[in-house]
């Protein structure tokens, strides 16, 4: 069957730009196509743009090995910093114009007899639905991408703004006003801070936690203008120092081994506790201090955040959580009736759910889901399509492997498709399970190869898949 293109790639965050520019070093007579829903490339970094939005990896590391940057300002970078990189690496390796913006991928099917995937898109502009075919297909969708709804109750009475912090209002002014916060989790300990911070901060922040994180101090300092002249004209001297960082952070691996690692998890743990008695007000340790173990969560950075406790317009709320949204604020299970102006939530992001919303739209051989595959008893098959040993998995249903700031993966019974995300998106670690992969296993660079094998009358088949146009994109279906 005709295809539209050797590769279309779902994303044009990080995974997706890396995974492209990877794919054109190593086979440039390939074809790809990339589909970004928002308007902009740089995923994650494009849509979270609340106050404080910052990394919470060394910016050295987080980036890729083919572009490193000698201008990072400090130890750890802010949105914009981290934006404006993947940006100007993409536009280096002219991949802006293999990507349509304001596109969603609907829906794709493996069409077995053929081989190939069918991708539905949508228009975002026009409403236009049409369809693409590919011989591979990439999601690169993400993990913070799709902020979890709100489930409290009464939302649709409330009068005052209502947002998550993945969709920042930014014609809200807090200055002088009532804000409650809902969670704790990264996002928040990076804006609440900034709320709370005089002058122009709010009256008063209220946030509404379930459960403790343990926090980790987060100096940031800011690199001076002699040490990027020597990363710059002593490109070794970046390159070691990236590396450096990378062993000290995968050095704490070995502290999550159950049994091994409990004398460290100890020590850690009492160290964590230690720093929060210095930094935070007493009157909130016991709602700050976890009772789980050390790993049980990803950690989080303190960016000022326990200072921040000190101060007069702030307050801790735990043991009396919300019932429900009210017109003018939040009432919680004593009764107590909380002004707001807004209501932020920081609650996180659907990471869970496999490609979402597309985890029970994309399906497989037979006519599988992402979703079905993922709950599914069914035993380990080998990959037919894709023509090449694989590695004993690392996980019963998927292989991984990382080359960047993302992590890839291998789904059986989806041939021909990969799934990137950020390394550090789940533990905070990139190497302890796909580096023992990394280099066994080069999925979509390995399957081009295999399935076309150089012929002697055809040069370009060493390099890619053969490519026939079918229709224009854009094009509708049927």
């Amino acid at each position: 069957m005709l295809v539209d293109t050797d590769v279309l790639i779902i994303g044009a965050g990080l995974s997706g730009v890396g995974f492209a520019i990877r794919l054109q070093q190593k086979y440039p007579r390939t074809s790809f196509e990339i589909y970004e829903k928002d308007e902009q490339l740089g995923g994650t970094w494009w849509a979270n743009t609340y106050p404080g939005c910052a990394c919470d990896v060394p910016s050295h590391l987080y980036s890729y090995s083919f572009a490193l940057n000698p201008d990072w300002s400090a130890q750890f970078s802010s949105q914009p910093e981290i934006a404006a990189y993947c940006r100007a690496v993409a536009e280096e390796h002219d991949i802006p114009r293999h990507i349509t913006f304001r596109s969603t991928v609907q829906a794709a099917v493996f069409d077995e007899p053929s081989g190939t995937w069918a991708v539905r898109i949508l228009d975002q502009q026009t409403g236009q639905i049409y369809e693409r075919r590919a011989r591979v297909l990439i999601s690169a969708v993400g993990l913070l991408s799709e902020p979890n709804d709100c489930e409290i109750p009464g939302a649709e009475e409330y009068k005052g703004r209502l947002f998550h912090s993945a969709r920042w209002d930014h014609g809200f002014e807090w200055e002088g006003k009532d804000v409650v916060v809902v969670g704790n989790g990264c996002s928040a300990t990076q804006f609440v801070p900034i709320l709370t911070n005089t002058p122009g901060s709010a009256k008063s922040v209220t946030q509404f936690i379930r459960q403790p994180h343990w926090l980790e101090p987060r100096p940031n300092p800011v690199y001076p203008a002699a040490v990027k002249w020597v990363f710059r004209h002593v490109p070794l001297v970046m390159r070691c120092f990236r590396y450096a960082i990378f062993l000290y952070l995968e050095s704490y691996f070995s502290t999550f081994k159950v049994v091994e690692g409990r004398k460290t998890r100890g020590q850690r743990m009492r160290s964590q506790i230690a720093y929060l008695k210095k930094m935070a007000p007493e009157k909130y340790y016991d709602m700050l201090i976890p009772m789980m173990e050390l790993g049980c969560k990803r950690r989080v950075m303190d960016t000022d955040y326990l200072a921040c406790l000190h101060r007069e317009n702030m307050e801790l709320v735990r043991h009396d959580p919300i019932e429900r949204i009210t017109a003018h604020g939040v009432r919680t299970e004593s009764g107590r009736e909380v002004h707001a102006d807004a209501i932020v939530l920081a609650t996180g992001f659907k990471g869970s759910q496999p490609l979402f919303p597309l985890g029970n739209e994309i399906r497989g051989e037979g006519g599988v889901s992402i979703m079905e595959d993922q709950h599914s008893a069914r035993p380990q098959r080998i990959l037919r399509h894709l023509r090449l040993a694989l590695p004993k998995p690392l996980h019963p249903r998927r292989t991984e492997y990382s080359d960047g700031p993302y992590i890839r993966a291998v789904h059986r019974g989806m041939p021909d498709r990969v799934y990137a995300q950020g390394a550090r998106s789940y533990t905070g670690f990139s190497a302890p399970m796909p580096i023992q992969a990394i280099r066994r296993i080069e999925a979509v660079p390995v399957h081009l190869e295999a399935v076309h094998a150089p012929s002697e009358d055809s040069e370009q088949a060493e390099y890619s898949l053969p490519y026939t146009p079918r229709r224009g994109k854009g094009e509708p279906v049927g």
